[in-house]
């Protein structure tokens, strides 16, 4: 927030009681996340500060919290706004409300779509909405060299973005294989941020092949799954940030390494939230609420989110509730439901509804419109028989970690097609961005599908369309559904489309509010388990993984196969 000298000395009068504050909290149990501890007192607010905590009478607004627990308001250290369907001013009112007010965002996903005009539609719409979105620059477009994404960005694209004021560094590096072998693309990266914060994302990794990553210069991880790699990743300098997300959920896994002698190297993010879940959760304060579940003291569990993120990305005066500090605060009985949020001093939320509206974002050209598939053919899923043995992709419940499993296949008139009694279903990935027409198939295992097919073009990292199913017409029907659209979600059953969500930015998101989207997902979960005998609990969200090729063991894009260990293709015969 911009001050002149008017502005400082009304904030100095109000913190020496010489002026009525502009707004007042009174009787508030103050979360004190410097000391860690909770205090009663009184909050004035001049000019969107905090001019003093103690005791304090005038206000010109004045809300009396009688006892309620006043606390700095939320920091997502990592994620990723398209994970919630949510173009960011619906992404704002969705989140505001459950008390984050800051966001440090990896337009990763949009970015593989439609690279650097797709990061700057994020930039431009998060511009009017009263919570601060930050952008760390996306560091892998494409991810890999194993897939066929929609852009391309060297460091001399990234370049133009580097010093927007809203840009604090370089987004996860994936990529660490390029990194440990010198990859003279990913280093030209590397070195154009070194002055700032660069974010890691580097699973499993360990010993030696640890210390060449962290050499570069990578400050934080939000991979860590096991207190085993988070302790050798403390151990070696590094941030962890405790991840909380719809998919991977690793705060309770994390909390054996949570202790005096580390708090302060924590951060909590939420990395890939989906619609329903910020219903039905939260956001970052439920990853707050588990820690205090699970006997952390409610300082601690808020300093991970609040003051350790602006410490870790130089955010001076937020993250506390201090005199000087930004006067971004929530007030809660639990970490439930915030009662009031406040954004710089204005009250821009009670009891769960946002009390601001923003205008959708224009020049959006550059994200509407992005499917172009060349024409989906029966002959493109079409599997002959090789071999007596495949390689199926194993599902893993609550993680995107995959298997690599073996059976034999089951096979009609010399092709491979879905086996539901065994649960091995036909996947296949088309390429959406070039209309190259590459298409490969595989299966995978832990769907539980016995009818009909599903596909999405939610695919990460490319965003490639993906499609499960029992049969390739209903796989081709949903893929030409997602087509037609633009993008989405889509359910095929005997050769009729049953249901659908559009997301026409990018094939990602939508203008529609988190509620819409939730009830419709609500739906489609309930078709697909219904209708498609679906055991998986959130097939679509899974589906969205297996294009992953950054996390292991095996996965599926565009282009084939491929063993994340080994950072290659294999074949789906096993020799």
């Amino acid at each position: 927030m911009e001050l002149d000298r008017r502005k400082l000395s009304n904030i100095i009068d109000v913190a020496r009681r010489r002026r009525a504050a502009d707004v007042l909290i009174k009787n508030a149990k103050i979360i004190n996340v410097f000391n860690e501890s909770i205090e009663e007192g009184d909050i004035a607010i001049a000019e969107g500060v905090i001019a003093g905590v103690g005791r304090y009478d005038e206000g010109n607004v004045v809300y009396n919290v009688d006892g309620a627990f006043v606390s700095p308001s939320f920091i997502d250290s990592h994620m990723h706004i398209e994970s919630t369907m949510l173009i960011p001013t619906e992404f704002a009112k969705a989140v505001v409300p459950l008390g984050t007010t800051t966001a440090v965002v990896d337009p990763h996903e949009i970015a593989n779509v439609a690279g650097i005009p797709g990061i700057q539609f994020m930039i431009n719409a998060s511009n009017n909405v009263p919570m601060d979105i930050y952008f760390m620059l996306s560091s892998c477009v494409p991810a890999t060299n194993l897939e066929t994404s929609g852009a391309t960005l060297y460091a001399e694209d990234l370049a133009v973005l580097k010093n927007h004021k809203r840009v604090l560094g370089l987004a996860e590096m994936m990529n660490y294989p390029g990194v440990i072998n010198k990859d003279s693309e990913i280093l030209d990266k590397i070195l154009l941020f070194r002055d700032g914060i660069i974010d890691g994302h580097s699973p499993t990794l360990s010993g030696y092949e640890l210390n060449a990553y962290l050499s570069a210069g990578i400050l934080a991880d939000h991979e860590c799954t096991t207190k085993e790699e988070a302790f050798e990743k403390l151990s070696k300098g590094m941030w962890i940030m405790m991840r909380e997300g719809s998919v991977t959920r690793d705060v309770r896994n994390l909390l054996p390494v949570l202790n005096d002698k580390t708090k302060h190297r924590f951060l909590l993010c939420t990395d890939d939230k989906h619609p329903e879940d910020l219903i039905s959760e939260g956001h970052i304060n439920f990853a707050i609420k588990l820690l205090f579940e699970s006997g952390i003291p409610l300082p601690t569990s808020i300093r991970l989110a609040t003051l350790n993120p602006s410490l870790f990305f130089g955010f001076r005066r937020k993250g506390g509730i201090a005199p000087g500090y930004a006067a971004d605060i929530v007030v809660f009985e639990n970490l439930n439901k915030m009662d009031l949020v406040f954004k710089d001093g204005n009250l821009v939320a009670k009891d769960g509804v946002p009390l601001f509206d923003v205008e959708e974002p224009k020049h959006d050209d550059a994200v509407k419109n992005t499917i172009n598939i060349k024409v989906a053919t029966f002959e493109k899923l079409k599997v002959p028989l090789k071999g007596n043995r495949i390689r199926v992709i194993g599902l893993r419940h609550d993680s995107i970690v995959t298997d690599e499993l073996v059976f034999e296949p089951r096979v009609d008139n010399g092709l491979l097609v879905s086996d539901t009694e065994r649960d091995i279903i036909k996947i296949a990935v088309f390429e959406r961005h070039k209309a190259t027409g590459k298409v490969s198939v595989g299966f995978i295992h832990g769907l539980g599908l016995k009818k009909g097919a599903f596909a999405t073009s939610i695919a990460h990292d490319s965003h490639n369309i993906i499609v499960a199913g029992e049969n390739d017409k209903d796989m081709l029907l949903s893929v030409s559904q997602l087509e037609a659209m633009g993008g989405g979600i889509s359910i095929a059953k005997d050769g009729v489309v049953i249901d659908y969500l559009a997301l026409p930015y990018g094939g990602l998101m939508t203008n529609r509010s988190v509620y819409e989207v939730a009830e419709v997902l609500k739906r489609l979960h309930k078709v697909a388990h219904e209708e498609l005998g679906v055991s998986y609990p959130d097939p679509f969200m899974a589906l969205a993984f297996m294009h992953l090729a950054v996390i292991p063991k095996l996965k599926i894009t565009d282009s084939g196969l491929v063993d994340v260990e080994k950072f290659s293709f294999v074949d789906l015969f096993v020799e």
